[in-house]
């Protein structure tokens, strides 16, 4: 790897690393110390490298520095010194890069208890995806604006807020209590699920940018995995639901980023090796006793990954989504079970559900009836896909609609 690539790609696989290694070592209180150390780092790197050559463990090289640059920061920092002292057993200096532990292990611990930090209830689901972004997948300010389709400004103001909630709330950076660790987990999955939403059904055109927010996701959930104390089946089920919806990335979209709808894409581009991950993972989220939401989106998926117009795929989707629906309603599950209902029972009975829903804010709504129209009423249909041009805020989601109209 060329230098001008290395640089910017060990940054985002070591700075995340580097950072909740040092927010654990310092405390919650010293997030922005901690960025500031790792920042300082790779500066250090961009200013050497090219004049020194590559080292030989550039890796190695970046943890050093980190270790030292913490180091003569507590050293300058008499205040830090005293504060953080107290809760470091042996205070020489000479200790402080044995104290600073940057072993695999410890770096893996590191992420899942900040994991687990900033996922805490005090601090909003926003702030959440936002500090995951930031701290553990290492995204810069405007990356992340433009992930959350918002300015580098609210991001900054968010991100600040919320770091000083977690100081003031004092949370720890460490593994819940094993008796608590299915309720905690709750709200990290939750971030997680979230944040690989973010991407999937990004409103971003930029498609690298849109994947990067779905693998940061899935190597979250993979870090939950390989934890004995957080391999549980509802973690086993969402990263299956993930290796399923990842399979389709390649069919998903056109070269100029047009939305191909399901029906049309070409399965040969399909990742088969993903989607056999995705049922290895969902087999082994059968082993417990608990039903999550996770595991009957991921048993939609499934069905899905089988493009077979069968009467026996719908119904077992449709199936699900009652399921679904019983567990936890959203509308987006009402309305994707309104096309199951119409591809497994027919359009009439389907029309009779969608009608029920009155999700007149919906430009998904207005779709689905247009589409449930397309045969038996082209003129209600046009107005219905209109209606959903008038309300769709993305230029692909026009070019999808406008695109049926065409097909009436």
């Amino acid at each position: 790897m060329e230098q001008g690539e290395l640089i910017p790609h060990l940054f985002r696989t070591e700075f995340r690393k580097i950072t909740a290694v040092l927010c654990k070592y310092f405390g919650i209180g010293y997030i922005e110390t901690a960025e500031d150390i790792a920042g300082e780092t790779f500066l250090a790197a961009i200013e050497t490298w090219p004049y020194n050559g590559i080292p030989p463990n550039p890796a190695a090289w970046l943890y050093t520095v980190a270790k030292n640059k913490a180091r003569n920061y507590i050293q300058r920092n008499k205040n830090f010194y005293e504060k953080v002292a107290v809760a470091i057993k042996d205070q020489s200096t000479e200790s402080y890069e044995q104290e600073i532990d940057l072993s695999s292990q410890n770096i893996n611990d590191s992420q899942l208890q900040m994991l687990f930090a900033i996922c805490h209830p005090s601090i909003s689901t926003e702030s959440q995806i936002g500090l995951a972004l930031r701290i553990l997948c290492g995204f810069g300010i405007e990356e992340i604006a433009n992930a959350l389709l918002t300015n580098k400004e609210t991001i900054n103001k968010r991100l600040s807020r919320a770091k000083e909630k977690l100081r003031l709330e004092k949370v720890a950076i460490e593994f819940p209590p094993e008796k608590e660790i299915s309720k905690r987990l709750e709200p990290v999955l939750t971030t997680i699920y979230l944040l690989y939403n973010e991407g999937y059904y990004s409103e971003s055109q930029n498609s690298i940018l849109r994947e990067e927010l779905c693998m940061e996701a899935m190597r979250l959930t993979l870090l939950l995995l390989e934890n004995e104390k957080t391999n549980l089946p509802a973690v086993n089920a969402l990263y299956a639901l993930m290796c399923f919806h990842a399979s389709r990335f390649p069919a998903r979209k056109t070269n100029n980023g047009e939305i191909i709808l399901y029906q049309r894409q070409d399965e040969t581009l399909w990742d088969q090796e993903l989607i056999l991950k995705g049922a290895y993972y969902l087999k082994q989220a059968t082993q417990g006793t608990v039903l999550s939401k996770y595991h009957i989106e991921a048993g939609i998926a499934w069905w899905h990954t089988n493009k077979a117009d069968t009467k026996e795929k719908w119904e077992n989707i449709l199936q699900l989504y009652n399921q679904l629906l019983q567990l936890e309603y959203s509308p987006v599950a009402a309305l994707n079970r309104t096309f199951a209902l119409s591809k497994a029972n027919g359009k009439k009975e389907a029309i009779a559900e969608a009608e029920k829903l009155q999700l007149t804010n919906n430009h998904y709504y207005y779709t689905l009836l247009g589409e449930l129209y397309m045969e038996s009423d082209g003129k209600k249909a046009k107005q219905y896909f209109e209606k959903a041009i008038s309300l769709a805020r993305t230029t692909a989601d026009k070019q999808t609609i406008l695109k049926k109209i065409d097909d009436l």
